[in-house]
């Protein structure tokens, strides 16, 4: 039975993150990004402390609690942070979108050198065609890059990618056997931290609660930072971190999906043609080894 479940917890992931775009959308005119973040966060800490409580969850150890605050500033502080912060500097989602795109090979690289993972031509080459897919599916909102295209908002949305990629590894390679709650209980504490540290140097912590808020900050909290995020930590324990990465390259097509259902939004032909391609290199870098070849090793 749990094995039935495992096979639908990658699409349901794709899904989740896919929907971030709905809170950024009617969050960011309210709110200063981390600002906006900081609060989030802390309610994802909250919830998660309340649930320890109620199911009696195991603590885990200080060196635990440290890598998950770690993986926890990476994940969420550098990586939400930066790509917050640079659309609401003007940076175009699309745009964001492409560069956040890297995030699967660049982890692809760090998990080969840091946890000698090894990667066969056949996934390099699903990473390769589905990062081309991306390219497809997001080609036609980079026309209008505007005047928020600056080297602060392109460096910002680079030092995100390689937040995420590194965050991921840290967690799989120190803090993979923690407590599933627990652990991602210290991630949000490090999250917390990064963006409230952030919101005090840069930001005036002004916030303008209304309904698009409240609605952004629960579907943000509850869908994203809980259900997604507890999604993602079951796959990095279980998998191997390319694999993992590379279902990343789903979501931009998953979100121009749900952006053509919700909003109306345009969808041609090319970017039907890129989910499909998109979809075909996930499926070469999810791709398990035979059993010759395992046997062979």
């Amino acid at each position: 039975m749990m094995d039935d479940l495992k096979r639908f917890v990658p699409a349901t992931f794709v899904v989740l993150w896919a929907t971030g775009f709905i809170g950024a959308r009617y969050a960011m005119p309210w709110a200063e990004p981390f600002t906006f973040l900081a609060l989030r966060f802390l309610l994802a800490a909250v919830l998660l402390r309340l649930l320890m409580v109620a199911l009696r969850s195991r603590r885990v150890g200080a060196r635990e609690a440290f890598h998950g605050v770690i993986a926890g500033v990476l994940m969420h502080g550098v990586y939400l942070g930066g790509v917050f912060w640079a659309i609401h500097r003007g940076l175009p989602a699309g745009l964001s979108a492409l560069i956040v795109g890297l995030q699967p090979l660049i982890t692809a690289v760090i998990a080969g050198k840091l946890l000698k993972e090894t990667i066969l031509p056949r996934h390099w080459a699903g990473l390769m065609v589905g990062f081309a897919g991306v390219v497809i599916v997001l080609w036609p909102k980079l026309g209008l890059l505007g005047s928020g295209v600056t080297a602060a908002t392109l460096a910002a949305s680079v030092v995100s990618v390689f937040g995420m990629s590194l965050g991921t590894v840290w967690q799989k390679r120190f803090a993979s056997g923690a407590d599933l709650l627990a652990g991602t209980f210290w991630q949000y504490v490090g999250g917390t931290a990064a963006a409230a540290l952030a919101s005090l140097l840069f930001e005036t912590q002004a916030v303008e609660f209304n309904g698009e808020l409240l609605f952004a900050l629960a579907w943000l909290v509850l869908v994203l930072s809980i259900g997604a995020i507890f999604l993602l930590m079951v796959m990095i324990r279980e998998g191997a971190m390319a694999k993992v990465a590379s279902l990343f390259y789903l979501v931009p097509a998953t979100t121009a999906l749900i952006a053509w259902i919700l909003f109306g939004e345009e969808l041609a032909p090319i970017q039907i043609a890129g989910m499909a391609i998109a979809t075909f290199g996930v499926g070469l870098a999810t791709a398990q080894v035979g059993t010759r070849a395992r046997a062979s090793r």
